[in-house]
């Protein structure tokens, strides 16, 4: 099954998404993030964070949905600008569910503020990706409204 994550930029909340998702699934699972404007970087504080959990961050970089190695089964949308934009129609009928986060690289304060701000959009993120890879199979290959309904479900969990 391949995977989505989207958001407008691919600079924090997608890639975060990616590379915590590829840390955590097993073999099988396919994963990709984009956006729909790319900032064409990643931003810093995202891959600091992923290096200080122990998640590998090379070769991470800020890609079009034009660019995609593959057709995703599933898109997940991470930030709300996303979420109201149409997929483009090359991704065919895919099954897209919302998982809004705040967008750390709005964050205003000190450093260790900003930290946080970054480590409670990964925490969140982290929640749901578990939470996803939790569901039994049949529920991921065998009923499609059933599989929405648990990614909607799931898109409403913190951290």
């Amino acid at each position: 099954m391949n995977v989505l994550f989207l958001c407008t930029g691919n600079s924090c909340r997608s890639i975060l998404a990616e590379a915590t998702f590829k840390h955590l699934a097993p073999a099988g699972w396919q994963v990709m993030s984009a956006g729909s404007q790319p900032t064409g970087q990643v931003h810093p504080r995202s891959l600091a964070l992923l290096q200080r959990e122990g998640i590998a961050s090379d070769g991470y970089y800020s890609k079009s949905w034009e660019q995609l190695p593959a057709r995703p089964d599933i898109v997940i949308t991470v930030c709300g600008s996303a979420a109201g934009e149409t997929c483009p129609a090359y991704l065919g009928p895919v099954l897209r569910s919302h998982w809004g986060v705040a967008d750390p690289a709005h964050a205003t304060g000190s450093d260790d503020e900003i930290d946080a701000a970054f480590f409670s959009a990964y925490r969140i993120l982290r929640t749901r990706i578990e939470a996803l890879l939790q569901l039994p199979p049949a529920t991921l290959t065998q009923d499609r409204a059933a599989l929405k309904a648990e990614l909607d479900r799931i898109g409403t969990l913190l951290a």
